[in-house]
């Protein structure tokens, strides 16, 4: 029974301030919980959690002991949910600040686009719109709410559709493609 006891308190890694263990064994080889002494500083070691103990059978005349103690993964595990929590609620409200903007671009360029009569001036307006957007895109990127790669996507189509705006009315007007070299194209 010695050596049983002793696998318990290295296979569950008590504390060292904890002096003594003593294990109970009745005549049917069932075992009881787990008494501790009270050598023990500043009270139970085990105040807050719960100590599993569950006997093995490895092999036929020997016995292990496997304890396991739930504090502090029920701890962690409580942290990390409050963590995960707190940065769900914060990256939710970069993504609807991004999409808010996009939005506001979006039905800025859409009035504009339908107009007949508008003026190269009112772009000023939309710009100004567009780099608001820009700068949230890239603060939800630094900080890991969007993919770099979803950020520039997301530039990227409200770039285009300003310039298509821009195509449109006639402010702009793409460079005509390079003709190619026809001495390069035979050889």
């Amino acid at each position: 029974m010695a050596v049983a006891m002793a696998h318990c308190v290295s296979c569950c890694r008590l504390p060292a301030k904890l002096k003594t263990l003593s294990i109970s064994n009745s005549s049917n080889a069932s075992f009881k919980p787990l008494s501790f002494s009270s050598n023990v500083v500043s009270g139970n070691v085990f105040s807050r959690g719960v100590v599993l103990v569950r006997p093995v059978k490895m092999h036929p005349d020997r016995f292990s002991i496997v304890c396991e103690s739930g504090t502090k993964k029920a701890d962690s595990a409580a942290k990390r949910a409050r963590q995960a929590e707190k940065r769900r609620i914060y990256h939710k409200a970069k993504k609807s600040e991004v999409r808010t903007r996009m939005k506001k671009v979006l039905e800025a360029l859409e009035v504009l686009g339908k107009k007949s009569d508008a003026q190269q001036e009112e772009v000023l307006s939309v710009e100004k719109l567009i780099a608001d957007a820009y700068s949230s895109i890239d603060k939800a990127v630094k900080v890991g709410t969007l993919h770099r790669n979803t950020g520039a996507r997301r530039k990227s189509r409200l770039a285009r559709r300003k310039k298509a705006v821009e195509i449109h009315h006639g402010w702009y007007a793409p460079a005509p493609a390079p003709n190619p070299d026809p001495a390069a194209v035979t050889a």
